[in-house]
C-alpha cells in the first residue's frame, strides 16, 4: 500500500520517541496498533462486501440470460411442434381425401365406425 522502507521507519520512531517521550512511547504505540488494525478489518470487509455486491450482479445477470434463452428455447419448441401438428394435419386430411370409402363411412358426428361387427365377439350358445 504503502512503499515505505526500513531507513523511513527508523527516523519516524526516533521522532516520536523525541516528541512522545520514552515513558508513554509503548501506550501511544500500541494504541497506533490497535488503530491500525480495525483500519485493516474495515477495509477488508469494505473489500468483501464489493466482491459480493459484484457477485450478487454477476448472478443476477445469468439468471436473466438463463431465462432469456428458456423463453427462446420455448417459442422454438412451441413453433416447432406448432408446425408438426400443421403438418400432420394436412396428411390426415390428404389421406382421408385419397380414400372417400373412409370419409364417407364416418357418421354424422365425424367418428370413424368399428372396425369389427358387434356380433362378432359375442361367443354362440
Amino acid at each position: 500500500m504503502f512503499d515505505i522502507g526500513f531507513s523511513e521507519l527508523a527516523l519516524i520512531a526516533v521522532v516520536a520517541l523525541i516528541v512522545v517521550g520514552p515513558e508513554r512511547l509503548p501506550k501511544v504505540a500500541r494504541t497506533a496498533g490497535h488503530l491500525l488494525g480495525r483500519l485493516q478489518r474495515y477495509v477488508s470487509d469494505v473489500k468483501a462486501d464489493i466482491n459480493r455486491e459484484m457477485q450478487v450482479e454477476d448472478l443476477k445477470k445469468l439468471q436473466q440470460q438463463v431465462a432469456e434463452q428458456a423463453k427462446d428455447m420455448e417459442q422454438s419448441v412451441g413453433a416447432h411442434m406448432k408446425s408438426v401438428e400443421t403438418s400432420l394435419n394436412e396428411s390426415i386430411a390428404q389421406g382421408i381425401a385419397d380414400k372417400p370409402e373412409t370419409a364417407a363411412a364416418t357418421d354424422s358426428a365425424g367418428v370413424s365406425p368399428p372396425l369389427t361387427s358387434a356380433g362378432a365377439d359375442k361367443p354362440k350358445v
